[in-house]
Protein backbone atom coordinates (compact mmCIF):
# COMPACT_ATOMS: atom_id res chain seq x y z
CA UNK A 1 0.00 0.00 0.00
CA UNK A 2 1.28 3.49 -1.06
CA UNK A 3 3.35 4.76 2.06
CA UNK A 4 2.97 1.89 4.47
CA UNK A 5 6.17 1.62 5.87
CA UNK A 6 5.82 -2.47 6.13
CA UNK A 7 8.34 -4.83 6.70
CA UNK A 8 5.79 -7.53 5.43
CA UNK A 9 5.18 -9.28 2.07
CA UNK A 10 1.71 -7.94 0.01
CA UNK A 11 -1.83 -9.21 1.22
CA UNK A 12 -2.65 -12.84 0.93
CA UNK A 13 -2.96 -14.13 -2.86
CA UNK A 14 -5.40 -16.32 -4.17
CA UNK A 15 -6.05 -19.67 -3.21
CA UNK A 16 -3.78 -19.15 0.08
CA UNK A 17 -5.87 -19.30 3.35
CA UNK A 18 -7.53 -16.85 4.52
CA UNK A 19 -8.49 -16.05 8.52
CA UNK A 20 -11.80 -18.13 8.42
CA UNK A 21 -9.73 -21.01 6.92
CA UNK A 22 -7.06 -20.84 10.27
CA UNK A 23 -9.00 -19.50 12.60
CA UNK A 24 -12.24 -20.96 12.01
CA UNK A 25 -15.70 -19.55 10.90
CA UNK A 26 -16.84 -19.71 14.36
CA UNK A 27 -14.22 -17.48 15.18
CA UNK A 28 -13.95 -14.07 16.17
CA UNK A 29 -13.65 -12.13 13.78
CA UNK A 30 -11.08 -10.04 14.73
CA UNK A 31 -9.43 -13.30 15.37
CA UNK A 32 -10.16 -14.45 11.96
CA UNK A 33 -8.05 -11.19 10.75
CA UNK A 34 -5.26 -11.36 13.48
CA UNK A 35 -4.39 -14.97 11.66
CA UNK A 36 -4.68 -13.84 8.52
CA UNK A 37 -2.07 -11.22 9.07
CA UNK A 38 -0.33 -13.58 10.56
CA UNK A 39 -0.04 -16.19 8.13
CA UNK A 40 1.15 -13.26 5.76
CA UNK A 41 3.82 -12.07 8.36
CA UNK A 42 2.09 -8.84 8.16
CA UNK A 43 3.26 -6.19 10.49
CA UNK A 44 -0.45 -4.72 12.52
CA UNK A 45 1.12 -2.11 15.05
CA UNK A 46 -1.38 0.76 16.10
CA UNK A 47 -0.45 2.76 13.46
CA UNK A 48 -0.30 0.34 10.39
CA UNK A 49 -3.31 -0.02 8.13
CA UNK A 50 -4.44 -3.16 7.85
CA UNK A 51 -7.41 -2.54 5.29
CA UNK A 52 -6.05 -5.20 2.59
CA UNK A 53 -6.49 -7.86 5.26
CA UNK A 54 -9.72 -7.27 5.87
CA UNK A 55 -12.53 -8.99 4.19
CA UNK A 56 -15.81 -8.11 3.18
CA UNK A 57 -18.37 -7.21 5.57
CA UNK A 58 -15.91 -7.69 8.37
CA UNK A 59 -15.51 -4.43 9.31
CA UNK A 60 -19.46 -4.24 10.21
CA UNK A 61 -18.96 -8.04 12.20
CA UNK A 62 -15.60 -6.27 14.15
CA UNK A 63 -17.88 -3.46 14.82
CA UNK A 64 -20.36 -5.31 16.46
CA UNK A 65 -17.31 -7.39 18.41
CA UNK A 66 -15.80 -3.87 19.63
CA UNK A 67 -19.40 -3.10 21.28
CA UNK A 68 -19.29 -6.01 22.62
CA UNK A 69 -15.86 -5.15 24.49
CA UNK A 70 -16.62 -1.46 25.51
CA UNK A 71 -20.13 -2.94 27.21
CA UNK A 72 -17.79 -5.16 29.31
CA UNK A 73 -15.00 -2.45 30.02
CA UNK A 74 -18.54 -0.14 31.32
CA UNK A 75 -19.18 -2.99 33.43
CA UNK A 76 -16.10 -3.16 34.77
CA UNK A 77 -16.18 0.28 35.11
CA UNK A 78 -19.17 -0.01 37.74
CA UNK A 79 -21.26 2.14 34.98
CA UNK A 80 -24.96 1.09 35.27
CA UNK A 81 -25.51 1.31 31.60
CA UNK A 82 -29.17 -0.30 31.78
CA UNK A 83 -30.62 2.36 34.14
CA UNK A 84 -28.16 5.32 33.35
CA UNK A 85 -29.85 6.64 30.38
CA UNK A 86 -26.66 9.22 29.21
CA UNK A 87 -24.46 5.50 28.65
CA UNK A 88 -26.99 2.95 27.31
CA UNK A 89 -25.91 3.95 23.69
CA UNK A 90 -22.04 4.49 24.56
CA UNK A 91 -20.77 1.38 23.40
CA UNK A 92 -22.34 1.36 20.15
CA UNK A 93 -20.98 5.42 20.23
CA UNK A 94 -17.16 4.25 20.77
CA UNK A 95 -17.14 1.46 18.74
CA UNK A 96 -18.35 3.58 15.77
CA UNK A 97 -16.00 6.46 16.76
CA UNK A 98 -12.86 4.11 16.60
CA UNK A 99 -13.61 2.10 13.62
CA UNK A 100 -15.47 4.83 11.80
CA UNK A 101 -14.22 7.83 12.51
CA UNK A 102 -10.43 8.05 15.02
CA UNK A 103 -8.71 5.24 14.05
CA UNK A 104 -10.11 4.79 10.41
CA UNK A 105 -6.72 5.34 8.90
CA UNK A 106 -6.17 1.34 10.09
CA UNK A 107 -9.31 0.26 8.37
CA UNK A 108 -9.79 2.05 5.33
CA UNK A 109 -7.87 2.12 2.21
CA UNK A 110 -5.90 4.95 1.34
CA UNK A 111 -7.88 7.73 -0.34
CA UNK A 112 -7.94 7.97 -4.30
CA UNK A 113 -5.14 10.68 -5.17
CA UNK A 114 -5.04 11.69 -8.99
CA UNK A 115 -1.57 13.17 -9.83
CA UNK A 116 -0.61 15.39 -12.82
CA UNK A 117 2.61 16.05 -14.83
CA UNK A 118 4.58 19.03 -14.19
CA UNK A 119 4.17 20.06 -17.58
CA UNK A 120 5.40 23.84 -16.32
CA UNK A 121 8.57 22.57 -15.20
CA UNK A 122 7.78 24.24 -12.04
CA UNK A 123 10.78 24.70 -9.73
CA UNK A 124 9.82 26.72 -6.93
CA UNK A 125 9.16 26.37 -2.84
CA UNK A 126 5.14 25.14 -2.55
CA UNK A 127 4.22 25.10 1.17
CA UNK A 128 0.48 23.85 1.82
CA UNK A 129 -0.88 24.39 5.35
CA UNK A 130 -1.63 24.75 8.03
CA UNK A 131 -3.49 21.61 7.67
CA UNK A 132 -5.60 20.63 10.77
CA UNK A 133 -4.87 17.13 11.76
CA UNK A 134 -6.12 14.71 14.82
CA UNK A 135 -4.55 11.87 16.16
CA UNK A 136 -4.46 9.83 18.99
CA UNK A 137 -1.62 8.94 21.54
CA UNK A 138 -1.42 4.97 21.35
CA UNK A 139 0.24 4.91 25.06
CA UNK A 140 -3.01 6.44 26.10
CA UNK A 141 -5.94 6.51 23.54
CA UNK A 142 -5.97 10.28 24.06
CA UNK A 143 -6.56 13.20 21.38
CA UNK A 144 -3.40 14.40 19.44
CA UNK A 145 -4.67 18.00 17.68
CA UNK A 146 -2.64 20.09 15.80
CA UNK A 147 -1.73 21.66 12.55
CA UNK A 148 1.11 20.69 10.03
CA UNK A 149 3.08 22.27 7.15
CA UNK A 150 4.36 20.53 4.11
CA UNK A 151 7.12 22.10 1.92
CA UNK A 152 7.61 20.77 -1.60
CA UNK A 153 10.52 21.78 -4.29
CA UNK A 154 9.41 19.59 -7.35
CA UNK A 155 11.65 19.24 -10.44
CA UNK A 156 10.91 18.62 -14.09
CA UNK A 157 9.50 15.39 -13.59
CA UNK A 158 7.65 15.71 -10.31
CA UNK A 159 3.80 14.85 -9.71
CA UNK A 160 1.53 17.43 -8.94
CA UNK A 161 -1.63 17.04 -6.72
CA UNK A 162 -4.42 18.92 -5.90
CA UNK A 163 -4.89 20.34 -2.72
CA UNK A 164 -7.67 18.50 -0.78
CA UNK A 165 -5.00 15.33 -1.30
CA UNK A 166 -2.85 16.72 0.90
CA UNK A 167 -5.51 17.25 3.50
CA UNK A 168 -6.73 13.55 2.67
CA UNK A 169 -3.72 12.02 2.96
CA UNK A 170 -2.92 13.89 6.29
CA UNK A 171 -5.76 12.47 7.43
CA UNK A 172 -6.08 9.30 6.15
CA UNK A 173 -2.44 8.77 7.75
CA UNK A 174 -3.32 10.71 11.27
CA UNK A 175 -6.55 8.52 12.11
CA UNK A 176 -4.42 5.84 14.05
CA UNK A 177 -2.87 5.47 17.08
CA UNK A 178 0.41 6.42 17.40
CA UNK A 179 2.94 9.22 18.58
CA UNK A 180 4.03 12.22 16.84
CA UNK A 181 7.51 11.61 15.44
CA UNK A 182 5.91 8.31 13.53
CA UNK A 183 3.32 10.11 12.46
CA UNK A 184 5.09 12.55 10.26
CA UNK A 185 7.66 10.37 9.08
CA UNK A 186 4.48 8.17 7.75
CA UNK A 187 3.19 10.84 5.95
CA UNK A 188 6.63 11.98 4.54
CA UNK A 189 7.43 8.56 2.94
CA UNK A 190 3.47 8.37 1.08
CA UNK A 191 3.79 12.08 0.47
CA UNK A 192 7.29 11.19 -0.99
CA UNK A 193 6.24 8.45 -2.70
CA UNK A 194 3.09 10.28 -4.59
CA UNK A 195 5.15 13.43 -5.80
CA UNK A 196 8.54 12.51 -6.08
CA UNK A 197 10.12 16.12 -5.47
CA UNK A 198 13.68 16.79 -5.40
CA UNK A 199 13.11 17.91 -1.61
CA UNK A 200 9.98 17.48 0.92
CA UNK A 201 9.43 19.21 4.51
CA UNK A 202 7.20 18.42 6.98
CA UNK A 203 6.48 20.56 10.37
CA UNK A 204 3.64 19.50 12.53
CA UNK A 205 2.68 21.09 16.16
CA UNK A 206 0.32 19.66 18.23
CA UNK A 207 -1.63 19.68 21.68
CA UNK A 208 -1.04 16.09 23.26
CA UNK A 209 -4.18 15.27 25.56
CA UNK A 210 -2.68 12.57 27.84
CA UNK A 211 -0.68 15.74 29.23
CA UNK A 212 -3.20 18.24 29.63
CA UNK A 213 -6.57 15.57 30.63
CA UNK A 214 -4.08 13.41 33.04
CA UNK A 215 -0.53 13.05 34.58
CA UNK A 216 0.51 16.50 34.59
CA UNK A 217 -2.42 18.47 33.48
CA UNK A 218 -0.52 21.12 31.55
CA UNK A 219 -2.14 23.08 29.34
CA UNK A 220 0.64 25.01 27.88
CA UNK A 221 2.90 22.62 26.46
CA UNK A 222 2.80 21.72 22.71
CA UNK A 223 5.33 19.44 20.82
CA UNK A 224 6.70 20.63 17.02
CA UNK A 225 8.40 17.80 15.24
CA UNK A 226 9.60 18.26 11.48
CA UNK A 227 10.68 15.81 8.94
CA UNK A 228 13.56 17.33 5.99
CA UNK A 229 14.26 15.26 2.97
CA UNK A 230 16.32 15.95 -0.27
CA UNK A 231 16.92 19.32 -1.12
CA UNK A 232 15.27 20.75 2.08
CA UNK A 233 18.07 18.84 4.14
CA UNK A 234 20.82 19.66 1.83
CA UNK A 235 20.19 23.14 1.75
CA UNK A 236 19.96 25.70 4.69
CA UNK A 237 18.77 28.64 2.65
CA UNK A 238 15.70 26.59 0.98
CA UNK A 239 15.09 25.51 4.72
CA UNK A 240 15.12 29.13 6.40
CA UNK A 241 13.09 30.09 3.54
CA UNK A 242 10.99 27.53 4.13
CA UNK A 243 11.07 27.97 7.71
CA UNK A 244 10.75 31.67 7.35
CA UNK A 245 7.32 31.28 5.41
CA UNK A 246 5.82 29.45 7.67
CA UNK A 247 5.95 31.36 10.49
CA UNK A 248 3.90 33.69 8.57
CA UNK A 249 1.40 31.46 8.55
CA UNK A 250 0.99 31.18 11.99
CA UNK A 251 0.36 35.06 12.88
Amino acid sequence: MAGEMRQTPASPLAGEQTGSDIAGADAPVSRRIRERLRAAQARFHANDNIADYIEAGELELLQSEVEKMVVALLDSLVIDTDNDHNTQETARRVARMYLREVFRGRYTPPPDVTAFPNVEHLNELMIVGPLAVRSACSHHLCPIIGKLWVGVMPNEHSNLIGLSKYARLADWVMSRPQIQEEAVARLADLLQEHLQPDGLAIVMEADHFCMQWRGVKDNGAQMTNSVMRGSFLKDAVLRREFLALLNNTRA
